[in-house]
């Protein structure tokens, strides 16, 4: 298991910022979808449903989440000193070169700069764009219901 988490640790840290930022991008994409189709759900199924596909994508595609490797960086630093681990994981010191406090730095910074774009546009601002409608059109539209309502119990044809 401690030759899992160094390689997996090692793996992170070797991301280029681009593929960080990425990978965060859409990982986040999915774990907010996730939180919105369970809002949607009326039962604790529903829920469960909503949120099984975005967060088996989401691990299965191996994207990056910053809460997640607040966890995997720092356990492979504790075990990158680790003689018996390193040998099962078949790595040597210089294979685990980024595997530092540096690395887990750049790899933070770009993963949280992706889950909060994800999140935050990717999801939520294109919602909010969905959902949207200036005032005027819904006035409008309000009143033609209005007049369409009144007309009809009037006994007048429909337009």
């Amino acid at each position: 298991m401690g030759a899992t988490a160094l390689n997996i640790a090692n793996a992170k840290v070797n991301l280029s910022f681009t593929e960080g930022l990425a990978r965060g991008i859409m990982c986040n994409t999915l774990v907010c979808l996730a939180v919105w189709l369970c809002m949607s759900g009326r039962t604790v199924t529903d829920k469960i449903l909503a949120i099984l596909f975005p967060i088996t994508a989401f691990v299965a595609s191996g994207f990056e989440h910053s809460v997640a490797n607040m966890y995997f960086i720092p356990m492979g630093l504790l075990l990158n000193g680790n003689v018996e681990v390193m040998a099962a994981a078949g790595k040597v010191a210089g294979d685990l070169v980024n595997l530092n406090v540096l690395g887990f730095v750049r790899n933070l910074i770009s993963v949280t700069a992706g889950n909060i774009f994800g999140g935050g546009f990717m999801v939520a601002v294109v919602y909010w764009l969905i959902y949207m409608r200036p005032k005027e059109v819904g006035e409008e539209a309000e009143a033609r219901g209005v007049l369409s309502l009144l007309r009809s119990f009037a006994g007048e044809p429909r337009r």
